[in-house]
Formats: structure tokens, C-alpha cells, sequence
């Protein structure tokens, strides 16, 4: 099991992530850090990772449905053309 890395909680909350921890995670300053509330307590993870981990789960679902993402995309602009229609009484174009 890895060794804890301390830190003191600010006046404002914030805390600094050990510089060990930020240069394996390549954070530099400005970057975004996602907090996810565990069992075990808080995830920090670079924003990045948790955009992947939700796009990889959405290809995983594409899969199991026999869709493509150009399949959906498409599904997405019917669906919004039809919302334009009915919000602003639009004809349709068929």
C-alpha cells in the first residue's frame, strides 16, 4: 500500500497536492482536478481522465447497442430539427 501523502486544509479549503503526486499526474498550474466522493473518501484526478473514463463508457454502450457515434450524432440533429419545429411552429422541410 502506497505511503500517504499529508497535506494542511487552508483557510479557504485549499490544499496543496504534493509535488511527487502532481509531477506522475503531469497537473501544472491552471489545470482541473475533479473531486469524486468515494466510500474510502475523495478521488482527486486530473479533469482530463474523468472526461475519458465517461467517453470510454459511452463507446462501451455505442457497442452493446450496434450503434456508431455518426448514428447517434445524426439521431441528436433529427431530434433537435424536430424540437425547432414544434418550439417555433417551423414547416417541415419534407
Amino acid at each position: 500500500m502506497p505511503v500517504p501523502k499529508l497535506s494542511v486544509v487552508q483557510e479557504k479549503g485549499q490544499v496543496t497536492i504534493p509535488v511527487e503526486i502532481r509531477r506522475k499526474l503531469g497537473l501544472k498550474k491552471g489545470d482541473l482536478v475533479a473531486f469524486v466522493e468515494t466510500e474510502q473518501g475523495v478521488l482527486i484526478s486530473p479533469q482530463e481522465i474523468i472526461a475519458m473514463d465517461a467517453l470510454d463508457r459511452i463507446g462501451e454502450i455505442l457497442k452493446r447497442e450496434g450503434l456508431t457515434l455518426e448514428e447517434l450524432m445524426e439521431s441528436g440533429r433529427e431530434i433537435r430539427g424536430k424540437l425547432l419545429q414544434k418550439e417555433y411552429e417551423l414547416k417541415s422541410e419534407e
